[in-house]
């Protein structure tokens, strides 16, 4: 009777690099300035999704309701929630700066005649703003891999004998 050695399951290449990428996670959400992003991330959709009431172009009603749908989504998207894995994060950030774009151009794209001075002012500030953070957000993100961190040895190893 052959026995062969086992290995524990936390050098199974697997489980070495999901530790691996949540420990990128970790590191890309909560740094201070990571953190700050997703504070002023969450506000500015707030205000975004608030912003027809506060701006006083709530009888727009296709933008007002454009608006509030996508602070909301954007408000979620990168208050920190839903992104805690690292490939999440980063593609959550994109996202959001698509969001931000979409924000910008919202008020000549949705339908009817909704392109006040107001409304196109508000829209562009709050587009550009969203689409910044965006951006920080994805560069905050994408820090962990720029720093040389490769997968570690053991998951690129073999696990037991006569598997690869």
């Amino acid at each position: 009777m052959t026995t062969s050695p086992r290995s524990s399951m936390e050098t199974h290449p697997d489980i070495v690099d999901m530790r691996r990428r949540h420990e990128m996670a970790e590191r890309a959400t909560t740094t201070p300035k990571a953190q700050a992003v997703e504070t002023l991330a969450f506000l500015t959709g707030l205000y975004l999704a608030a912003s027809p009431w506060i701006a006083g172009f709530n009888d727009l009603s296709t933008l007002a309701v454009n608006n509030l749908i996508v602070g909301i989504a954007y408000a979620l998207l990168l208050s920190g929630g839903f992104g805690r894995a690292y490939e999440r994060t980063h593609s959550m950030a994109w996202a959001a700066c698509a969001l931000g774009i979409w924000t910008m151009v919202a008020p000549w794209a949705v339908a009817g005649d909704v392109s006040t001075t107001r409304s196109g002012v508000n829209n562009i500030i709050v587009g550009a703003i969203a689409l910044l953070l965006g951006l920080a957000a994805s560069a905050l993100a994408g820090r962990g891999t720029r720093r040389g961190e490769e997968p570690s040895a053991s998951a690129s190893t073999s696990y037991g004998t006569g598997r690869s």
